[in-house]
């Protein structure tokens, strides 16, 4: 039987979150890369006993609340969001089942089996973000399909999106009327895109 990507995507307001990032080193500072590019106004705490110097420069640009100590569990109260970034497996292990048993989302770096979500690649244009998974088997793919996606969709998507929802609400009808009409209102988007492509390549 074919293997298939059973994750749900969601988009998560993650500055309405608390997110804790166990660990200070290299790992931390990409996942915290990856996450404030994405979400700028998320916020985060990190606790370690030391940190690379990148995330001490940036802490305050970020806006981190860094707590020097290595880590316990009581750091966990009031998170919603914690990635387990340390050097040392035993500790990733214990943070993943610290948080199993208070049913805080968890995500150990680079351990898909103790993992609740993976940080998958996205694209951010305007409003429209694209998020990317692999199921956790290829960040590398993950990050070639970011690319592309980067590159054919059109820079004026988010002057698109804005005009839709200024079109949406001045239609009359019920829920169901309203997605008929857009539907039939954006049907040649994909191929007008493809058209436009096209063109810029010869």
């Amino acid at each position: 039987m074919e293997e298939r990507n059973e994750l749900y995507p969601v988009f998560l307001k993650v500055h309405n979150l608390e997110t804790l990032i166990v660990g200070g080193g290299k790992v931390a500072l990409e996942k915290l890369g990856f996450l404030l590019k994405s979400s700028p106004n998320a916020k985060v705490s990190v606790v370690a006993p030391s940190f690379d110097s990148q995330i001490i420069e940036k802490a305050s640009a970020w806006k981190l609340n860094l707590i020097h100590d290595t880590y316990d569990q009581k750091y966990l109260s009031g998170k919603h969001i914690v990635i387990a970034t340390t050097d040392d497996p035993k500790v990733n292990v214990q943070v993943y089942k610290d948080c199993r048993t208070k049913h805080i989302l968890v995500n150990v770096a680079d351990n898909p089996p103790y993992c609740d979500f993976y940080m998958g690649g996205i694209v951010t244009k305007g409003n429209v973000k694209i998020g990317i998974s692999t199921n956790g088997k290829s960040p590398t793919t993950a990050k070639r399909l970011r690319q592309f996606f980067e590159e054919v969709i059109p820079d004026d998507i988010d002057e698109l999106v804005k005009n839709l929802n200024s079109y949406r609400k001045t239609i009359k009808g019920d829920f169901e009327e309203k997605v008929e009409k857009l539907n039939e209102f954006t049907k040649g988007l994909v191929s007008n895109t493809k058209v436009k492509k096209k063109k810029e390549n010869n």
